[in-house]
């Protein structure tokens, strides 16, 4: 009868053992993902003087759309938490998506070397960036998951593991686009 009480204390102290090191693999990959993120909106943030630079010269009526980039750059790399962080970066995006937009209405810079190149860049950047916002958010889901799971919420609970954010789109990201398709007063002849 001993050696089954010793048995059942060794299988619950290797499980806890295991349950413990499964959530401190998981932290650790929530925080290897922010830092891929990291590496990515870096690259942004060293992108985006250069293009505001380039793009200036060409865009005189452009002067807001250019200000709101910079401003929300310097807001992104200011953010002192990760939520700040991220609503910042979200408006960086946004601001970055309003200025590709503009700079369709300017022919001269379609043509420039150096803006092509650089809007590439921006281009190849912010998706590298999309790909690692959703990586890190897979690997929060499989953390909070396992937070949130019995009996592994236990040892979370005991341990001080707490539930990761998720990067999350802007708000604008997430409203339902409006496409009207309609050709007009034009109407298939019969």
């Amino acid at each position: 009868m001993g050696y089954i009480l010793l048995l059942i204390v060794i299988a619950i102290v290797v499980w806890a053992i295991v349950a413990y090191n499964a959530l401190v693999r998981l932290k650790n990959e929530v925080d290897g993902s922010w830092r891929q993120i990291d590496v990515q909106l870096k690259r942004r943030h060293d992108l985006i003087p250069n293009l505001v630079e380039a793009v200036k010269g060409y865009m005189q009526y452009e002067r807001d759309t250019l200000t709101q980039v910079v401003e929300a750059r310097a807001k992104a790399v200011g953010a002192s938490d990760q939520t700040s962080r991220i609503a910042a970066e979200n408006q960086l995006t946004a601001g970055i998506g309003r200025l590709l937009a503009v700079m369709e209405n300017y022919p001269q810079l379609k043509a420039d070397e150096n803006v092509l190149k650089l809007q590439e860049e921006l281009t190849t950047t912010e998706n590298q960036i999309a790909f690692a916002r959703q990586a890190y958010n897979d690997v929060v889901l499989s953390l909070n998951t396992r937070i949130e799971s019995f009996p592994s919420n236990v040892i979370a609970s005991n341990f001080g593991f707490h539930a990761a954010e998720y990067f999350k789109g802007a708000p604008e990201d997430q409203a339902v686009p409006k496409v009207d398709l309609s050709m007009g007063s034009a109407r298939p002849q019969s």
